[in-house]
């Protein structure tokens, strides 16, 4: 039986920083981060970082050297035009980005983004050469685990459609299967839960030539990886792997699996 799409060649383990810190304060992280590179995991994981849009380009030059990957945290649908206040896809590329988060949880809620305009934010990303990211989750969990798995896949369902009939078949794609009620919580979710649900999400990428990669993010942290690694390529990881010597750690841990 052909593979149900086409493998990312190596595992993934990316942070964002949000809006957690100032100016100062991300110049440093990424500087720490850029101190990971060479690692004895570089032949297994790629690492990505996402700052805030005010230091991608010092953050550019500063992992310019490395291995590590660029992340910006959103951008708009269009290249150009009269949108005040809005990032071009465009210019995030010759910013120096490779890849952008899309349709968290957190703008979902505050913002008001829907599955249309993350999709169209997701063909923006990839007709300007740079990889969408994007945030899928359900927001209700069931105490009853076949029960949970079958809501969360149906929420997440058209999630996942919308943006890859907006992509190209054979452009990459990272699906962040980060459940709603996960986020921000004591511990991740239930490791069966995870690897059934990103089992039948992937069934939707059947026949694409991109790579689809998927990884889990929602209160992820060493001990994460090797419990769903059936079903996830990956760690998308937030506050946990603001402590640099935290981020270290889960990336040899995935590394290594």
């Amino acid at each position: 039986m052909p593979p149900l799409t086409v493998p990312r060649p190596r595992r993934i383990v990316g942070v964002s920083l949000k809006m957690y810190y100032d100016l100062q304060s991300t110049i440093s992280y990424v500087r720490g981060v850029l101190q990971l590179d060479g690692e004895s995991w570089n032949a297994n994981v790629d690492l990505f970082v996402i700052p805030d849009f005010i230091t991608l380009m010092e953050s550019a030059r500063i992992l310019e050297p490395s291995h590590v990957i660029l992340g910006a945290q959103d951008t708009h649908w269009e290249d150009k035009g009269a949108f005040t206040g809005e990032v071009s896809p465009l210019v995030l590329y010759q910013a120096g980005a490779r890849i952008v988060e899309i349709g968290h949880a957190e703008r979902r809620a505050l913002f008001g983004e829907t599955d249309e305009s993350v999709a169209k934010k997701a063909g923006a990303a990839a007709r300007n050469g740079l990889i969408p990211l994007v945030c899928i989750g359900e927001k209700t969990h069931q105490s009853i685990a076949s029960a949970a798995v079958g809501m969360a896949v149906q929420e997440c369902k058209p999630q996942v459609t919308s943006v890859l009939d907006a992509v190209p078949d054979d452009a990459e794609v990272i699906l962040a299967y980060e459940p709603v009620w996960a986020i921000g919580a004591a511990k991740p979710a239930d490791p069966d839960h995870v690897v059934n649900v990103t089992r039948e999400l992937r069934k939707l990428t059947t026949g694409r030539t991109g790579a689809t990669t998927i990884v889990y993010g929602g209160s992820a942290g060493p001990g994460t990886y090797a419990k769903i690694s059936e079903g996830v390529d990956g760690l998308f990881l937030g506050r946990f792997a603001h402590d640099i010597n935290n981020l270290k750690r889960v990336i040899e841990e995935v590394g290594g699996a």
